[in-house]
């Protein structure tokens, strides 16, 4: 109640109301001294003496006749908690007439500190008839509140919201309507019918979100999320409709929303790589490249882009390829870049001997990888080493990938080509 009241009287304080025979404007000193007194009154207010400030206030009202220190006055009588005081005042001034709105409010707040409810209800009820603004139905709503009366209040504060539209009287409405009055859908409904008319702001989205998470729901969640993204484009909202997606396994539609918003190129490159969406895949790690100058994600847009088209594989893209590739293992040993250069130098018969020995120093710190051994068994059988092929292919088909249709295809030509070297063997015996 108190904070309503700062609101009411601040805002007043510098505007003049005076009741002085010659009107008196802010600025022109009504007495000698005014503003010493002013100061005097506002040091007391700024230390916590209301009631020190309120009887400098009441003085300078009664020096002045400007109203702006008579609120002011009220006001600290309010913080001191002398609300007879405040009553007793705007009786005295008011004479029981409704002629100073501002006055009555601060009346009707005092008598609800008091705990006098029912005049306070009262004197609100016939305030907001009268002027029918929306700070005097949002003030009887307040002392309604107080008195638990939440379906009466409620009707003051929808009262109050149709004058303005005001989101913090709707946020408070839906508070009544959700956790008081036990009206769920309806405290929703109240809430997305105004982001369809008036958009979802930071409050009223975050009001939603409380909401759907408090009921579990997913899909009301994840509406808002996405509207609360649109009007400000934060990470961590972005990361939390991407987990939504990923928790409805809804792969489509969040490959559709980072590709719309670039909220996360990362999560995007992954989707794309487990699609096997290699063009998409290529072309964003390239992208990814120049933006941060990171080399993995060169060597990435090198490997996606070979995936992407080795099964009608130009000259000059694998030239390009190669070319990335290159740069790529001059400034990292990642096994995974090594093979792939040494596997395409190896297979397109670019440079066979140049291509194994990238795989051979990939080996040296992966020796028992089947992919990698895969790769050195080609390079052998390219050179015509059938003999020495198939001994790496003799490991490489007992361990973990040995199963893979490559490899295996890899198995069956070397196979061949062993039997066919042997056969040579045989026919130059018989000469």
């Amino acid at each position: 109640m108190i904070r309503i009241l700062l609101l009411v009287t601040v805002s007043l304080f510098f505007v003049s109301c005076s009741t002085h025979p010659r009107p008196i404007s802010p600025n022109e000193k009504a007495f000698e001294g005014e503003d010493l007194y002013i100061m005097l009154a506002l040091n007391a207010e700024l230390t916590k003496h209301y009631d020190v400030a309120a009887k400098r206030f009441e003085e300078l009202y009664d020096k002045a006749s400007k109203k702006e220190y008579l609120y002011r006055s009220l006001h600290n009588y309010l913080l001191a908690k002398k609300n007879e005081k405040v009553i007793e005042k705007v009786d005295e001034i008011t004479e029981g007439t409704f002629s100073d709105p501002a006055l009555i409010r601060l009346k009707i707040i005092a008598l609800t500190e008091m705990g006098k409810l029912d005049y306070a209800k009262k004197l609100s009820i016939a305030l907001a008839k009268k002027t029918q603004k929306a700070e005097d139905y949002l003030l009887a709503s307040d002392v309604y509140i107080k008195n638990q009366e939440f379906d009466v209040a409620l009707k003051y504060l929808n009262s109050a919201y149709m004058k303005e539209y005001n989101e913090k009287i709707l946020d408070k409405m839906a508070i009544i309507l959700y956790v008081n009055l036990h009206r769920k859908k309806d405290a929703i409904a109240y809430l997305e019918t105004h982001t369809r008319m008036h958009g979802c702001s930071q409050l009223i989205c975050n009001r939603l979100i409380g909401i759907y998470s408090n009921e579990n729901n997913i899909e009301g969640l994840l509406s808002v999320y996405k509207r609360l993204y649109n009007l400000k484009k934060d990470k961590s909202v972005a990361q939390k409709i991407i987990r939504i997606y990923a928790y409805k396994r809804d792969y489509v539609k969040l490959i559709d929303f980072l590709e719309e918003t670039h909220a996360d190129d990362t999560v995007l490159l992954e989707l794309y790589t487990t699609g096997k969406n290699y063009a998409k895949a290529s072309a964003l790690a390239q992208k990814l490249y120049e933006k941060s100058g990171d080399i993995k994600y060169l060597g990435q847009s090198a490997v996606y882009e070979y995936e992407a088209h080795s099964k009608k594989m130009t000259k000059k893209l694998l030239a390009s390829i190669v070319k990335k590739l290159t740069k790529v293992t001059k400034e990292t040993d990642e096994p995974l870049y090594l093979n792939y250069l040494g596997y395409i130098l190896i297979d397109h018969d670019l440079d066979i001997k140049k291509g194994m020995y990238y795989i051979k120093k990939v080996l040296k710190t992966n020796p028992d990888s089947a992919f990698y051994l895969d790769s050195l068994a080609w390079g052998y059988y390219k050179l015509g080493k059938c003999v020495e092929a198939k001994k790496v292919m003799k490991r490489v088909v007992n361990m973990e990938g040995g199963d893979n249709p490559e490899v295996l295809l890899h198995v069956k030509k070397i196979e061949a080509c062993y039997k066919k070297s042997l056969e040579h063997k045989k026919g130059k015996k018989k000469k």
